[in-house]
């Protein structure tokens, strides 16, 4: 049996070709809300996905530059921080870290 510290811990959560470039997709994984995976320009980000002004799931929104546009309001968020950047959003949203190996997009420990 191999022991593996929290600090190392990750999970899997789609691989790297399946996020469009400048774009987002919506993964569902245990132990986390869903999540908008970004991939800007081959850098890849994860939020939580939904918005924090209204019931939207901002992975069907669009990216521009470095921020996801609310499909709902038109509000947005920096994907890289998590700060709301335009009204009526005023409330950040959670980020995770995301880690690429050999292809494959692992998020890791909160």
């Amino acid at each position: 049996m191999s022991v593996v510290s929290m600090s190392e811990a990750r999970t899997f959560l789609c691989k790297a070709a399946d996020v469009p470039e400048n774009g987002a997709l919506r993964v569902i994984v245990a132990g986390y809300v869903p999540l908008a995976i970004y991939n800007l320009d081959g850098a890849f980000y994860a939020t939580e996905d939904m918005c924090s002004h209204g019931n939207a799931m901002l992975s069907a929104g669009f990216v521009e530059g470095g921020t996801i546009v609310c499909p709902l309001h038109f509000g947005s968020f920096d994907i890289r921080t998590g700060a709301a950047v335009d009204a009526p959003c005023t409330r950040e949203i959670e980020t995770f870290p995301v880690h690429e190996e050999d292809g494959a997009l692992f998020v890791g420990e909160r």
